[in-house]
């Protein structure tokens, strides 16, 4: 469904599982888990089914971020961190949210890190998966030499210095492969509503010179940093990175040995069960 969140602005909205479930007597509400995907340019489908694991403890709220998937399209003017972190605020506003549970993923981490720079006070958790504060080159391209060897690192070089049409289509042939230790859904590319001028833009001009650590100075919640062992694009070095601006009490890193981007593809048990025991523990 499209939601309205500002005027002439509305974001494709699915929300799995009720709030408020019969326990005794009772109904108990659950806590409300936010979606923000990677990207940019992609939707929200890479969650699915995956997620399906946590419907028993959280009511799910799937977003496609503006101008992306199914929500409206934008002009490139809002298509900042700034904005997307706004939106979710105004998404839970919208759908009289209060304290909801933020997981970003890559892309969706970096709004995650400028949502909590913007709006520390609320969320009631925050989980930053397989993301990086800032572009970090170098590691990317020893991560990527690591795994595939000459040719990956100067694909990675070419498309993270140059985005574009041109670049992108042989980095997705040859470095995506690397991102994950396992094969992934041969079908999940096809699910997805691509939006790549968004990618371009992004990619050539915010991602190339953002420095989100600072602003995690503000952090007043528990937040989850979630990193594969052996993620290429976002690799543990910036989850480290992250987890160390972050101060105590609130943060907390957890590394999932053999597994890429997206910890829950390569290792679903150990990811799900560090995830289910974040979102249930006491903040």
């Amino acid at each position: 469904m499209l939601i309205t969140i500002a005027p002439g602005v509305r974001l494709f909205v699915d929300v799995q599982g009720p709030s408020h479930v019969p326990d005794g007597p009772l109904l108990r509400e659950k806590p409300t888990l936010i979606l923000l995907h990677g990207g940019p340019g992609y939707d929200h489908s890479s969650f699915k089914p995956a997620f399906n694991a946590l419907a028993d403890r959280v009511q799910i709220v799937y977003v496609d971020h503006r101008g992306h998937g199914r929500s409206d399209r934008r002009p490139e003017a809002e298509w900042t961190l700034d904005t997307f972190a706004d939106d979710v605020v105004r998404l839970s506003d919208a759908l009289g949210l209060v304290k909801p549970i933020v997981l970003g993923q890559s892309f969706g981490g970096f709004v995650a890190q400028r949502y909590l720079a913007r709006h520390p006070g609320h969320a009631a958790k925050v989980v930053l998966s397989s993301t990086s504060p800032h572009l970090g080159l170098d590691r990317k391209l020893a991560m990527f030499e690591r795994l595939g060897g000459p040719v990956a690192r100067e694909l990675a070089r070419a498309f993270w210095t140059a985005p574009s049409a041109a670049t992108w289509a042989p980095y997705v042939q040859t470095c995506l492969p690397l991102y994950n230790t396992r094969p992934g859904d041969a079908l999940a590319r096809q699910r997805t509503l691509f939006n790549e001028p968004i990618l371009f833009a992004s990619a050539s001009g915010e991602q190339q010179t953002m420095d989100l650590l600072p602003g995690l100075a503000a952090v007043r919640c528990p937040v989850l940093v979630l990193a594969g062992a052996d993620d290429p694009v976002c690799p543990l070095a910036d989850a480290q990175d992250i987890a160390a601006a972050i101060p105590a009490p609130w943060g907390r890193l957890a590394v999932v040995p053999d597994a890429g981007h997206g910890t829950w593809r390569d290792q679903p048990e150990a990811a799900f069960a560090l995830l289910r025991q974040f979102i249930t523990e006491p903040a």
